[in-house]
Order: structure tokens, then sequence, then C-alpha cells
């Protein structure tokens, strides 16, 4: 009797390893956000990449292979440590499929060390590190929004070319903050100009005063702000109060977004040239999508939150063609399938995982050319995505041969 107990006992275990497969594909498709609800970058992702996220999964249709689509959320506190110990628990042991947004490059790094430990997809859309696609690069992790050397291209070559030869940086001490100061910085001299010096600053700092005073004595024609959120918000409030622009220089904000913009008022931010990937009223689908993101949130999506939108719509979608969650098929579909929505009509992922796409060159209205709530900004060029982002051959990612 033992013998066949034994027997059975091993045709089960054999069974159960055949059907494991078949037993993962039936469990339910499970998405996490991580971001920041609370601190210097929550208006720009925070609970507003929630709702966009919850807006792909319900225009999907709200489920995958028959069992509704489940969402976990949580707040990195913009520290890697807690970041990489949250990826590691949603990877490991609840079964997360998909993680989105990472509100800092240092959180992005350290979720995407799990993200390859676990061989499960990570896509950044709030972080900004070109190093995400470059030396850091993972097979795992796609980058979906912009990137610093986007924006500093796109920015600080319209600036240079305008006259802004000399530059001095405000800069948030950290990757981030030291990637934008050096990618723009590289454009500054290689258009001829000069940089003339930087001064750093801690993460979500209320006062600027000794930063901007070095700024003001360097005489430089730029101030470039090499920070994000509501540190570069108060940069231009304090700037404003210190007479800065009133006194000859003016102010490049490198990564900012239209909450930005709100939060000013066109009074401060008017003249301001900026680069986003998406503005709500730049055609029909754009405006399709922020009225139905307002009505729910009661404020205009930044860049991020459509693409967060975007790239939960498009992973899902991914999943559906490929028939499994599994992450080699799915990254497989998405690399595959051109990006079309609401955040672009010409998206493309590429093998280092930069998606790549137009990005725009704007110039924030005036007070009186505001003929709306949220009417803000002014086109003042497309630049196709093979112009703005990094060419593939010199990001350094160690995945392109």
């Amino acid at each position: 009797m033992k013998s066949i107990v034994t027997s059975l006992s091993a045709a089960g275990l054999i069974a159960a390893v055949l059907a494991g497969p078949a037993l993962a594909q039936q469990a339910p498709l499970k998405i996490g956000v991580l971001t920041d609800f609370q601190s210097v970058y929550s208006d720009i992702g925070g609970a507003g990449n929630v709702e966009a996220t919850k807006m792909a999964i319900e225009e999907f249709g709200g489920s995958m292979f028959g069992k509704p689509i489940e969402l976990v959320t949580a707040d990195a506190l913009n520290k890697a440590d807690v970041a990489a110990t949250i990826t590691r628990k949603w990877y490991e042991a609840e079964n997360v499929d998909m993680i989105i947004d990472m509100p800092t490059s240092a959180t992005a790094l350290a979720g995407m060390e799990m993200s390859k430990q676990f061989e499960k997809i990570m896509i950044v859309t709030d972080a900004a590190s070109s190093d995400i696609t470059g030396k850091s690069c993972s097979p795992y992790t796609l980058h979906w929004t912009y990137d610093t050397y986007a924006n500093a291209h796109t920015v600080g070559s319209a600036i240079v070319k305008n006259g802004g030869d000399t530059w001095f940086f405000i800069t948030a001490d950290y990757l981030f903050g030291h990637s934008i100061g050096r990618d723009t910085g590289d454009v500054v001299r290689a258009a001829g100009g000069k940089v003339l010096g930087s001064a750093r600053h801690p993460l979500n700092t209320p006062d600027f005063s000794s930063f901007l005073l070095q700024a003001q004595a360097s005489k430089a024609k730029i101030i470039g702000m090499a920070n994000g959120g509501a540190d570069t918000i108060n940069t231009i409030k304090q700037a404003s109060e210190f007479g800065i622009v009133a006194g000859g220089q003016n102010l490049a904000g490198i990564v900012m977004f239209i909450s930005d913009i709100h939060s000013l008022g066109l009074k401060l931010a008017q003249g301001l040239i900026i680069t986003e990937a998406y503005y709500w009223d730049l055609n029909d689908r754009t405006r399709a999508f922020g009225k139905r993101f307002f009505e729910r949130m009661k404020r205009m999506p930044t860049m991020n939150q459509a693409a967060t939108y975007s790239a939960t719509l498009h992973y899902l979608n991914a999943v559906k063609a490929a028939g499994t969650k599994e992450t080699k098929p799915v990254l497989a579909k998405m690399r595959a399938t051109p990006v079309r929505d609401a955040f672009t009509d010409n998206g493309v992922v590429r093998e280092d995982g930069r998606m790549v796409h137009s990005m725009f060159l704007f110039e924030v209205k005036k007070p009186e050319e505001s003929k709306a709530p949220w009417d803000y900004y002014k086109v003042l060029a497309e630049v196709p995505g093979d112009q703005a982002f990094r060419p593939l051959k010199d990001g350094g990612c160690p995945l392109i041969k």
C-alpha cells in the first residue's frame, strides 16, 4: 500500500509540474503602480498615474484571460531602498506581472535590478535619467515618456540658437539632476556655448536663495533648472523675488510639466520655453483623453500621466496578442507593435527599451493669450523622435551589439 501511495504522490507531483504553466496562465494579471503620493513629484505622477492606469484597464475591458485585472499601488517615498523592497515583494510574493511609474531615477534603477532578478516587466513613466536606456539598460525595462537627453536636446538647442550661449545650472543633487546638467551641458558646449558653473541642492529644498545668488553672480545669460516638480516651481518663484529675469538673466525649464505652469500661474510662467511629450490641446485624441481625465481628477493630465495610460494600454494589448503573461513574448509584442494612442501617434519601442516618439517645443502663453483654463501653451515645433532621443548606437546600452 505504501508503494501505491508513493506512486500516486509522484504521479500527482509530475502532473502538477506539467500543469504549472497552465495554472500560472490562469492567475489574474496584476499591475503595480509605484509612485510618489505626497512629495515633490506627486503632482506630475502620483494619484494621477494611478487614475491613468485605471483608465487604461477600463478601456481594455477590465479583464484578461477571463479574470479581472488587479491593481496594487504604493509610495516609493522617493527612496531607492524603499523602491527595491517594494518591487521585490511585489514580484516575488504578490505575483505582480508589471510595475509602472517609478518617480525618480534612483528608485527606477533600484527597481530595475529587481525586474532583472525576477525577469518581470517594468515600465518607467516618471523617472528621467537617460542612463535608464543607456549604460544601465535592462532587457525587462521600457522607458516611455521622456528623458534627460531628449529634453536637453529639444530645449537646450533651441535656447542656444536664440543667443542663450552661457549657462549656470541649479541642480537637484541626485542622478536625475546630474543627468540633466550633463546632457544639457553637452548640448550647450556642442553648439559653441559655455557652462559657467552649477550649484547643487538637496531634493525637496524650500529655500533656493543661496543657489540663486550663485547663479546671479555667474552673469550667465541662462539659468538652467536641472530639477523638477516642486523644486522647479520654488526655483522660479524665488527667482522672481530676486528679480533675476528683470536683471537680464533668463530661466530655462528643462524638465517642466503643465502642472508646474498651473501652480505658477501664467503671470510668473509666461515666456518660458519648455518641452513635453504630450499636451491635452494638440489634437482630437489628446483633447478626448484630457477631457476624460479632467472629469475624474479635476485637472488636465501631465505628460507622465498620459504616458502611464499609454504604456498600460500598450502592455495589456501585448499580453492579449501574445496569449500569455510570460515576460519575453509580451515584450516581443510590445516592441513589434507601433504605439498609437492619445499620448502619441508615432511611437516605437526600441531594443534598448526606449519608446521613441515626437517631442514638442512649447512657449508658455501670456495671461492675455490664454482663452480658457489650462490653455497654457503655444506650439513652437514638433521634434521627430529620431531627432529628439539619443541614437541607439550612442547610448552605451550593453544589450546593443
